[in-house]
């Protein structure tokens, strides 16, 4: 069966480009920015050449088992499981990504935004404002917006389907073994579920999600459709079109991906009534920040009063809606 976006097998790379000294090399400098300080960086750091040396033998003499997770928790924006595996093991992450995300990121819809180079969530919901204009003839007609989330989306990866999915992809056996080692190291029940923390499952999600995007753009037509993670939304001109195809979206992901919808996070709303999407109320005009996504803003702030660049980062943010009252309160809360 031919890979959608493109023909079968065609990635030239092979499981030694990916496990050379040199990738590893390469990777660990990717790897290191912005962790240098951290207590297993440093100490890994300490014996570099070592551990690469060992970690490459063990790959290369087909040896390799990765090792257990760290679990511990974040509620940023809302409570996660977060699992961390070893330094050596995400080391391995980002020379997989290295050399595989190039060649998959070609194969994926423009209009995925989650975890690529030049997209995330500023030129997502940039382009959702152009999408409205553009349904909506510049405001003249009503612009329908069917907007779904997927219930659970890390936990309920199948490992066979995702398993399946890649070797439709890679023709080198060793890179297939090598992906069901990581992808068998962790489960959230039998046989399904992705860490949060591995580098490797932000591009098996969008790899596993590529033929829900492809079934969108090539079985139901949908011209304007923006993905990001286990957030979509499909802007029509008719809600008639929308109404109908909602169970066909449904049926395919839980046919073919053993994935659901979340039963409260659907909705069919004007662009006029506001969108909330990506942490922003969309509206034709302009957007103001959806109101948890304040709260959680000035709670940050308050805890990192003195992290110059926690604050540069929500200014950053907020300059991409219509925020300068919020500016003004972030300026007062400084001064006090």
């Amino acid at each position: 069966m031919e890979a959608p976006g493109g023909g079968a097998k065609s990635i030239h790379n092979t499981y030694y480009d990916i496990i050379s000294v040199q990738n590893l090399l390469a990777s660990w400098q990717e790897f290191l920015r912005g962790k240098r300080k951290r207590k297993d960086v440093a100490e890994f750091s300490v014996h570099l050449m070592d551990e690469i040396s060992s970690l490459h033998k063990e790959l290369a003499d087909k040896k390799y088992k990765h090792g257990t997770y760290q679990a511990f928790k974040v509620n940023d924006p809302k409570p996660r499981d977060i699992h961390k595996a070893s330094v050596r093991d995400r080391l391995l992450h980002h020379a997989i990504h290295r050399v595989l995300s190039p060649y998959f990121n070609a194969k994926f819809i423009y209009h995925s935004y989650s975890s690529r180079v030049g997209k995330g969530t500023h030129r997502a919901i940039h382009n959702f404002r152009n999408f409205a204009r553009k349904v909506s003839l510049n405001n003249t007609r009503t612009c329908w917006i069917l907007k779904c989330d997927i219930k659970k989306f890390f936990d309920n990866i199948d490992h066979e389907i995702l398993i399946e999915v890649l070797s439709r992809y890679l023709s080198d056996p060793g890179i297939i073994e090598l992906l069901k080692t990581i992808i068998y190291s962790f489960s959230k029940g039998p046989g399904r579920g992705l860490p949060l923390g591995n580098l490797t499952s932000q591009l098996f999600v969008n790899i596993y999600m590529n033929e829900f995007d492809q079934f969108i753009k090539r079985e139901l037509k949908a011209r304007y459709y923006i993905r990001f993670a286990d957030d979509f939304v499909i802007l029509h001109e008719k809600r008639q079109y929308l109404e109908t195809i909602l169970p066909k979206i449904s049926l395919f992901l839980e046919s073919k991906l053993r994935l659901s919808l979340h039963p409260n996070k659907i909705s069919i709303k004007t662009s006029v009534s506001g969108v909330d999407f990506l942490g922003w109320v969309n509206f034709p005009t302009h957007r103001v920040l959806r109101t948890s996504t304040k709260r959680r803003m000035f709670r940050n702030i308050k805890d990192k009063r003195g992290d110059e660049s926690t604050i540069r980062s929500y200014l950053g943010m907020i300059s991409h809606g219509n925020a300068r009252g919020l500016e003004r309160e972030i300026e007062e809360l400084l001064l006090k």
